[in-house]
């Protein structure tokens, strides 16, 4: 199909089943270039079915992630006296002083709102007048004014457009040397063999094979005869 210059697609709604079709790429095209975004109200023409004219909104564009040729659409047919909801991109208009005379940066923090309206209403874009914002201000959900007829949800307390402080060079520096210095220094943990004993400790001698080893002397044990000996020459000499 895609190579005879049509692309496949399905039309849904909450009163439509899912329906298979067949769009003229070429044609689908030169609707969608000059459009803003993706979400697109088009007026279809279906041939030969029982709805030959239809209100649908382009929910969804699927794209090849090399070629970028258009693979699939989805279309969601609506109803021109019932409201929907789409998700429109923000867009920001001027320069704000906080970049312009304080070294700023200009933030988005959301690059689409969700809005509801009628199909005829909704806006390619939400445009965001930004020219008065000082550093440390921002614009939120509810500081937008929504074209006639459309309704912006979501928290109203919400950033969208933000400028933020510049970053002076004692906070690259900083920056930079928390990410050049060495790691700490690493714990040292004595390694177990694969028996589970842990390894011997220096100047230990390791019992030989078959051989078990002696025990550790406790707090408290009687010393043996052969030590007890040892012992009394040590004092006798020393008389």
């Amino acid at each position: 199909m895609r190579t005879t210059g049509r692309v496949p697609a399905v039309i849904y709604g909450r009163q439509t089943k899912p329906q298979n079709l067949e769009i003229d790429l070429l044609a689908f095209k030169e609707v969608m270039h000059g459009a803003a975004s993706e979400i697109v109200l088009l007026d279809l023409a279906i041939k030969d079915d029982a709805k030959p004219k239809r209100l649908a909104i382009v929910r969804e564009v699927q794209h090849h992630p090399l070629t970028r040729k258009t693979l699939h659409v989805d279309l969601h047919e609506v109803a021109e006296d019932e409201k929907v909801t789409a998700f429109i991109p923000v867009e920001s208009t001027g320069e704000a002083v906080g970049v312009k005379t304080g070294g700023g940066t200009l933030e988005h923090v959301l690059f689409k709102l969700k809005v509801r309206a009628l199909p005829k209403d909704l806006p390619e874009a939400l445009i965001v007048d930004v020219s008065k914002l000082e550093i440390g201000q921002s614009v939120h959900i509810g500081d937008i004014k929504p074209p006639e007829g459309v309704e912006i949800l979501g928290d109203k307390h919400i950033s969208v457009l933000a400028v933020a402080a510049p970053v002076t060079e004692a906070q690259e520096a900083a920056t930079l040397e928390a990410a050049t210095s060495p790691a700490g220094e690493v714990e040292m943990i004595k390694e177990k063999k694969e028996d589970g004993t842990e390894g011997e400790k220096p100047g230990e001698k390791a019992p030989a094979k078959g051989e078990k080893a002696a025990p550790a002397a406790k707090a408290g044990d009687k010393a043996t005869p052969a030590a007890e000996k040892g012992a009394e020459k040590k004092a006798e000499k020393k008389k």
